[in-house]
């Protein structure tokens, strides 16, 4: 616990800032709430084709609204951001288009979908794809130039917003901005699509708001606020949100349809929440990364600055003290704490996964929880927090184990 105060003395300025942009997030949502004039009656679920489902589309709009699009879709079909990201792409891209990441190769989940062989990729409806590597974690301008002239019909350019399982910086939003500008700059004026989860409200401005058309996100990540059960929100310009659209439901329906009978309540309340539950996920991070440097292990992103997202990757020198890092984690979980987490064959990665999210949401990352694939050079990736109290718990659990 001394470690852990001698962390805390040091943060306080950080902290600070993180709720400065707490604060500054919070009003806006409310005045998104204002503006809708949000009522009970939102919050009732329907049934069969959900003709009419008010909540259902002013979540939409409120969602848009927060982050600076002309419109959304938020819908508890969308299962996972994976799922989200899919939709997404094959909404936007048709025979013979180019999807074009230039910030690397995509999260692992993602790969199948892209360029998987037989499995309903986008390869497999003759979508093509390609990518421009990181340049020491950051965007290689020189080389997105190059790729981009001699690649044809590039349809969207893809930014992936997180690290996934990279060691790198997640981007800020004006290095979005920057990417955004450059690829304009070059003659491209189709869509720049960005993978924000893991991102939303760490900054005062999101994606949309610096040339991005659309961003995708999980509502078990940061934008559901811890209450979300489920789903994935789509938001951006209007002509693409249709297109995308008539791929979640069918190209004659669109966003008429589409119930959910459970009702809209914890997904407009975690909304109102996410927020402060950002802010406390934050400042979790950077307490674990503080007292993992001051005990000598490697941590990203650097503690000197504000992170960009809620995850923390830190290194060790064994498969041993990584996997007992993220066994910790499992058993300070209020839910299954009494598990012990094994590396397995996770559908969607290369590598046996080890994952502890003994989580409220099965799978919720704003939750605590940590993961990695088990191999060198053995990193942990670490996120969410509902409490700053209990990440602070689990960092106590944590070196008490490996410190």
């Amino acid at each position: 616990m001394k470690l852990i105060e001698e962390c805390e003395e040091k943060l306080k300025d950080k902290f600070k800032a993180i709720e400065d942009i707490a604060y500054f997030n919070q009003v806006k949502v409310l005045n998104a709430f204002s503006e809708l004039k949000i009522a009970t009656r939102h919050f009732n679920g329907t049934t069969g084709y959900g003709y009419d489902d008010e909540g259902r589309d002013c979540l939409g709009k409120i969602y848009a609204k927060v982050f600076g699009a002309d419109s959304g879709i938020v819908s508890s079909h969308l299962l996972s951001g994976t799922h989200a990201l899919t939709v997404a792409l094959f909404g936007l891209l048709r025979p013979q288009d180019t999807l074009f990441c230039v910030s690397g190769m995509p999260y692992d989940t993602l790969r199948g979908v892209i360029f998987g062989e037989n499995n309903g990729s986008l390869k497999d409806f003759g979508v093509n794809f390609e990518y421009c590597d990181l340049k020491g974690g950051k965007p290689d301008f020189a080389g997105i130039e190059k790729k981009y002239k001699k690649t044809q019909n590039v349809k969207v350019v893809y930014i992936q917003r997180s690290r996934g399982y990279e060691l790198r910086d997640a981007f800020s939003c004006e290095e979005i901005g920057e990417i955004c500008k450059f690829i304009r700059n070059s003659g491209f004026n189709g869509c720049i699509f960005v993978d924000n989860c893991y991102g939303e409200f760490v900054e005062k401005i999101e994606p949309i708001e610096v040339g991005a058309d659309i961003i995708v996100g999980s509502l078990i990540k940061n934008a559901g606020g811890g209450l979300a059960p489920t789903g994935g929100y789509i938001c951006g310009k209007s002509e693409y949100i249709d297109l995308i659209g008539k791929r979640l439901t069918a190209p004659s329906i669109g966003l008429e349809v589409g119930s959910f009978e459970g009702g809209y309540r914890n997904f407009y309340q975690g909304l109102f929440l996410a927020p402060h539950t950002v802010a406390q996920a934050l400042k979790t991070s950077l307490l674990i990364g503080q007292a993992m440097d001051e005990l000598g292990y490697k941590n990203y992103p650097s503690l000197d600055k504000t992170p960009h997202d809620i995850t923390r990757a830190i290194q060790f020198d064994s498969a041993e003290k990584m996997v007992n890092f993220i066994r910790e984690v499992q058993y300070a979980s209020p839910i299954d704490g009494y598990v012990t987490c094994e590396p397995w064959d996770m559908p969607g990665y290369d590598d046996k996964i080890i994952m502890a999210a003994g989580t409220f949401v099965s799978g919720a990352s704003i939750e605590l929880s940590a993961d990695g694939p088990v191999k060198p050079p053995y990193i942990a990736y670490f996120q969410g927090g509902l409490t700053y109290e209990h990440g602070k718990y689990a960092l106590e659990r944590i070196l008490n184990k490996i410190g």
